[in-house]
């Protein structure tokens, strides 16, 4: 998924099928090191104002945990049916926000079948009580605790479908919550039918609905038996088609259902259970649309939060154009305002957010890999100088745009003359200075493929002290062999016979 450039053989390489294997290596250790963080932090909807709905005086959070003799007389009281059951549910739901309370609380016999009871009243406020207590429950950091709300899980479901929003939303993130770290919980939804129930829910109206539905399909999608159990169910779902309506029109609805979907999107993607279907669906020139919109919304200012969704949509993109069979994805996106909007994102998140330069490096990569035309737009629509000015940043950034630059000079002599007129020499002769060997190695590549290409480029690296910078290498053992070849190859002594190279393939530097 890293990147897409073939591996080329050079004198003394042990064949290709061994440079092949390293690349395969080198790009499973890059796409491990860029593996998104698992985004499974719990979320906790609370109210803490201190006037209920009746406009009187709520319960204030005890400052001290209640007491085991207090939690059995507040369950002996709530269960007498009396008219104070929802201001006694209200301080049990306070008491639960303290975590002993929660582990004395589920050790209590019968305790939470008295509550999963309340939940099922008919009295619309005794309910909602009971959600709340269930759901400050279900954000403990204890697994046992949310398992031990495992008796809930049926009735949370079933009342996804029911009419009140304010009990669907917290019913979708108390699962949301409890399916984070408990195999068990993710394991009883799945033939209680949760996947079906979420494809009904997402056609809710409300916000808030969905950006509860997409954090609960989010963290299920996370989960380690995800791509065996879990994803396969929501890509045979009507959920992948609502997921990319709610992405391509959420701007409308808000950014929050934008990111929690685009999420979900991409750990789908990243999963590689159908990609093909997804694509058949439309996901490539959707999510390239909506990068589209989201730099015109940055060129007018509004920027607050937007890295949130630019980074799951780029990370798509990428590793949709990773596909063993990209060019049907290329096919789709041919846009040359996508590199415009690459580069915006690039310029503006440098600071703020760097990570997402590499993100937006890794898509250009990909776009740029196969296909002449992104190569060609990149050098017409004079990006060059801005890609050259990523080089000084951190090694992933620098080793990504060295990576763009090779993808654009093995195009052939043409790119390669372009690139020489756009100042690349000086830039990779300091880039030779660094201490990152990996860094250096596809420098190497890269003045590989411009001598190759352009014989011209080799003279006017002696100019810049060239030879100077590559003897700085000669002592490294990861590089010595891949500079010597280097010189060899391009800087033979005058009357020294040339070495002999019959391809491109068979004069490239080995990879790293």
């Amino acid at each position: 998924m890293w990147g897409r450039r073939r591996c080329r053989e050079w004198p003394g390489a042990g064949g290709l099928e061994e440079l092949r294997a390293r690349r395969r290596e080198r790009e499973s250790a890059l796409r491990k090191a860029r593996r998104q963080q698992q985004l499974v932090s719990k979320r906790l909807l609370r109210d803490d104002s201190p006037v209920n709905g009746d406009g009187q005086a709520g319960v204030e959070i005890a400052a001290e945990p209640l007491s085991e003799q207090e939690l059995l007389q507040l369950l002996r009281d709530v269960q007498r049916g009396t008219e104070e059951r929802k201001k006694l549910l209200s301080r049990l739901r306070h008491g639960l926000q303290h975590r002993e309370i929660q582990q004395k609380f589920v050790r209590l016999e019968g305790s939470m079948r008295v509550l999963v009871g309340l939940f099922t009243s008919s009295l619309a406020d005794v309910q909602m009580e009971a959600a709340r207590c269930l759901h400050e429950l279900s954000h403990s950091s204890e697994p046992a605790v949310a398992e031990a709300c495992l008796p809930a899980t049926s009735y949370l479901l079933t009342y996804l479908s029911g009419h009140s929003v304010e009990l669907t939303e917290l019913c979708l993130y108390t699962l949301g919550n409890m399916a984070v770290e408990s195999e068990a919980v993710r394991k009883q939804l799945l033939p209680q039918g949760v996947i079906p129930a979420l494809a009904s829910c997402i056609q809710s109206p409300h916000v808030a609905v969905l950006e509860g539905l997409g954090y609960l399909l989010s963290q299920l999608l996370q989960a380690r038996e995800a791509p065996a159990e879990i994803t396969p169910l929501v890509l045979d779902s009507a959920l992948p088609q609502h997921m990319l309506r709610l992405v391509s029109s959420s701007l409308q609805l808000g950014m929050g259902v934008a990111v929690e979907f685009a999420w979900c999107l991409h750990y789908i993607v990243c999963s590689q259970v159908n990609n093909r279907l997804l694509i058949s669906q439309g996901i490539v020139p959707t999510l390239a649309q909506l990068v589209l919109e989201l730099a015109s919304t940055m060129s007018k200012g509004t920027t607050e939060g937007l890295e949130l969704l630019v980074c799951p949509m780029v990370r798509c993109l990428g590793n949709l154009l990773a596909e063993e069979e990209p060019e049907s994805c290329n096919l789709q996106i041919q846009d040359e305002r996508l590199l415009v909007a690459l580069f915006l994102f690039m310029q503006h998140f440098l600071q703020p957010h760097p990570f997402l330069v590499q993100e937006c490096l890794w898509l250009l990569n990909n776009l740029t890999a196969d296909g002449p035309v992104f190569c060609s737009a990149l050098l017409t629509l004079d990006l060059i100088p801005a890609l050259l000015h990523l080089l000084p940043c951190s090694q992933m950034v620098t080793l990504l745009a060295l990576t763009v630059l090779c993808n654009i000079a093995e195009k052939g002599p043409a790119y390669c003359h372009q690139l020489h007129q756009k100042a690349v020499l000086p830039v990779l002769v300091n880039s030779l200075t660094l201490p990152d060997a990996q860094v250096v190695g596809q420098s190497l590549e890269l003045l590989n493929l411009l001598f190759l290409h352009l014989p011209e480029a080799a003279a006017d690296f002696l100019s810049h002290a060239g030879l100077q910078a590559l003897d700085h290498h000669q002592a490294n053992p990861q590089l010595q062999e891949r500079v010597r070849a280097l010189k060899e190859l391009y800087f033979q002594p005058a009357g020294a016979p040339p070495a002999s190279h019959t391809s491109a393939s068979a004069a490239a530097l080995p990879t790293s």
